[in-house]
C-alpha cells in the first residue's frame, strides 16, 4: 500500500484535483507540500492534529513539507466556518504565537538538512503593493465566483467586511508566491478551505499555464478537526503549560465511543491492519480502544514517559487508594484562605475547571462536583484548611476530570 492509499484507507482524503497525478508524486516522494498556520493563539490545539501527522506521514515517504506560518493572513482573519470576525491581533503577538508554533511543531516534523521548510508569508505579503497586487493578480479573480464559495456564504447572511474578503487572494498569493520561490506544486488543508485552497490552484495555472503542476487535496478537517479540538468550549492546547499532559491524555480518553476508531486510524501511527481488528471491539474493548489512543497521542506530543505518567493517573482513580501523583494539581497559598477555609467555588476558579463563579455554582448546584468522592450540592460549601493533610483534597468535575489540590503553608 502507497502512503496516497493509506491516507485514504485512514479515512482522510476528501477532495482532490489531478488525483492520478498526485497518487504518482505522493507515493514517489516527489511532493512539496505546503499547510498552512494562522497565528491566531500562542499554541497549537488538538484540531491540527491531523496536519501535523499528516505532514509526518507525508515526510516519512520522502515528501517535503513546508509549514507556512501565517503572520501575513493572520493580520486579515480567515472568515472560514465563523459567523464573526476574528480579533485582530498586534504584529508582536503574531511573531510570538509564530515563534512558539515552530516549537512544537519540531515534534513531529524534521527540518534539518533541508528535509522540510518553516516559512512566514509576512515575509512576502507584508511588502505587497496593493495596486500591484491588483494589477498581477486581481483579474484573474472573479467576484461572482468568490461570493458563491462556501467560506463566505454564511459570513453574508451577518455581514463580510472587505478586509476578511481579501483573504482567499491573499491565500492564493501564498500557493503562487511557494510554486515559484520554492518549487511547491501541492497544497494539504482542511475541506473547509476548498475554495481558497482552488483559488491558487488557479492562479498559478492562468498566470504561468495549464501545464504548471499545481495540485489541491482537502483533508476531512472542517467538522471533525473542530470537534476534536475544542471541549468544554475550551481548547485543547499541545503546549503542557496551557493543558497538562494529565488533562491531554484525558480528553481523548474521554472521546465518544463513535468517535474513538475513527481517531485512532486518522491520527495515530499504529498499523492499518492493527487498527482493522478494532472494528468489532465493543464494550469495554472500547475503553481499551480510548486508552490506545490517548496514550499513542500523548506520547507524540509530550514524549512517553510523560504519557506513562499520565496513563498511570488516569488508571489510578479507579483504584482505591492508588498514587495520584501525577494528577493536574493546583497549590493553594495562605492567602487562599479565609477563616481557615476557602470555598468550593473559589477552588474550582483557581484550578481553572470552571470559567466564572456564576459557572461553579451552576454546576455545583447541578450535582457536577464530588470532593474526596462526596457530591456536593451546596455551593456555600467550603473546605477547612485543616482537611487538606499530606493527600490533599481530589475534586472531580463531571464523571470524568479530576483536579488535586494541595498546600503550601
Amino acid at each position: 500500500m502507497g502512503v496516497y492509499e493509506e491516507l485514504k484507507a485512514r479515512g482522510l482524503i476528501a477532495q482532490v484535483t489531478d488525483e492520478e497525478e498526485i497518487r504518482e508524486m505522493v507515493n514517489s516522494g516527489k511532493a512539496v507540500f505546503y499547510i498552512g498556520f494562522d497565528c491566531t493563539a500562542d499554541s497549537l490545539t488538538a484540531g491540527h492534529f491531523m496536519a501535523l501527522t499528516l505532514m509526518k506521514r507525508l515526510q516519512d515517504a520522502g515528501n517535503k513539507p513546508i509549514a507556512l506560518i501565517g503572520g501575513g493572513t493572520t493580520m486579515i482573519g480567515d472568515p472560514s466556518g465563523r459567523t464573526d470576525m476574528r480579533k485582530m491581533l498586534t504584529r508582536e503577538d503574531i511573531d510570538r504565537n509564530a515563534a512558539c508554533f515552530k516549537k512544537q511543531m519540531e515534534r513531529f516534523i524534521d527540518f534539518s538538512d533541508g528535509k522540510a521548510l518553516m516559512v512566514n508569508n509576512a515575509d512576502w505579503l507584508m511588502s505587497l503593493n496593493y495596486v500591484e497586487v491588483l494589477r498581477e493578480v486581481g483579474a484573474c479573480f472573479s467576484v461572482n465566483n468568490m461570493l458563491r464559495a462556501e467560506c463566505y456564504k454564511q459570513r453574508m447572511e451577518r455581514g463580510l467586511s472587505f478586509l476578511e474578503f481579501n483573504y482567499m487572494i491573499m491565500q492564493s498569493y501564498d500557493f503562487y508566491h511557494l510554486f515559484q520561490n520554492y518549487g511547491c506544486n501541492m497544497q494539504f488543508g482542511g475541506d473547509d478551505q476548498w475554495s481558497n485552497m482552488l483559488g491558487g490552484t488557479e492562479l498559478i495555472r492562468k498566470k504561468l499555464g495549464k501545464d504548471a503542476h499545481a495540485m489541491t487535496i482537502t483533508l476531512l478537517t472542517d467538522s471533525q478537526g473542530n470537534k476534536m479540538g475544542k471541549t468544554a468550549g475550551n481548547a485543547v492546547w499541545l503546549d503542557p503549560n496551557k493543558t497538562s499532559p494529565y488533562d491531554f491524555y484525558q480528553y481523548w480518553r474521554n472521546v465518544a465511543d463513535s468517535d474513538v476508531l475513527k481517531c485512532i486510524r486518522m491520527l495515530t501511527f499504529l498499523p492499518i491492519e492493527e487498527i482493522d481488528k478494532m472494528n468489532e471491539w465493543k464494550g469495554a474493548q472500547l475503553n481499551r480502544a480510548k486508552e490506545i489512543l490517548a496514550f499513542e497521542l500523548t506520547k507524540l506530543v509530550h514524549g512517553e514517559e510523560e504519557a506513562r505518567k499520565a496513563q498511570d493517573a488516569a488508571r489510578a482513580l479507579f483504584v482505591k487508594g492508588a498514587d495520584s501523583a501525577d494528577m493536574p494539581t493546583t497549590v493553594l497559598e495562605d492567602g487562599d484562605f479565609t477563616d481557615s477555609e476557602i470555598s468550593l467555588v473559589d477552588m474550582l476558579v483557581k484550578s481553572c475547571l470552571v470559567k466564572s463563579k456564576s459557572e461553579a455554582r451552576r454546576l455545583i448546584s447541578q450535582g457536577g462536583v464530588s470532593v474526596n468522592d462526596e457530591k456536593i450540592t451546596d455551593f456555600a460549601f467550603s473546605v477547612k484548611k485543616d482537611e487538606f493533610g499530606a493527600k490533599g483534597v481530589i475534586i472531580k468535575k463531571g464523571k470524568k476530570v479530576f483536579h488535586k489540590f494541595i498546600n503550601n503553608f
